[in-house]
């Protein structure tokens, strides 16, 4: 499970995740430069301790390396929040306890995350309500299934 990144840590995973594609430590480093004053060495030991910890790979090119992400940043915020989540002894309250911190936008960005993985709902099955889950997905809850077989049915 993840740790969460230091802040240089962070500092110089932003670029390679922003960048999307292998970067030298030249480049970060100058990219780095413009907000504060960092070493050479400073990034490539930074690069390298990424790299041993998972965070990155790297290729040979020519004496030097090229970067490049292992995972998105999405990826590493959904396995911090997963691994917060899961340290708490009540899920519920923890996920009550986030939702109140959330801003209006988060509020919308989750309600539109959970649009898009559609998750299920599982309400038990209704005997006065035939559009419960379980019903098959071709089926009509209005339609008499023999109608099918008539002429002029389904």
């Amino acid at each position: 499970m993840p740790r969460p990144l230091g802040e240089l840590e962070d500092a110089v995973m932003t670029r390679v995740w922003k960048w999307n594609r292998p970067v030298t430590v030249r480049e970060v480093l100058e990219d780095l430069q413009k907000e504060r004053s960092i070493a050479y060495t400073t990034v490539m030991t930074v690069l390298d301790n990424l790299h041993q910890k998972g965070w990155v790979r790297r290729e040979s090119e020519g004496r030097a390396y090229r970067y490049e992400a292992v995972s998105t940043r999405a990826a590493y915020a959904a396995a911090l929040m997963n691994e917060a989540w899961s340290r708490s002894d009540n899920a519920a309250a923890a996920l009550v306890a986030f939702f109140g911190m959330m801003s209006e936008e988060q509020r919308q960005a989750l309600q539109d995350a959970m649009r898009i993985v559609q998750l299920p709902q599982s309400p038990e099955p209704d005997a006065d309500n035939p559009g419960t889950p379980g019903e098959k997905p071709d089926q009509n809850p209005d339609e008499n299934p023999a109608s099918r077989d008539e002429p002029g049915g389904r």
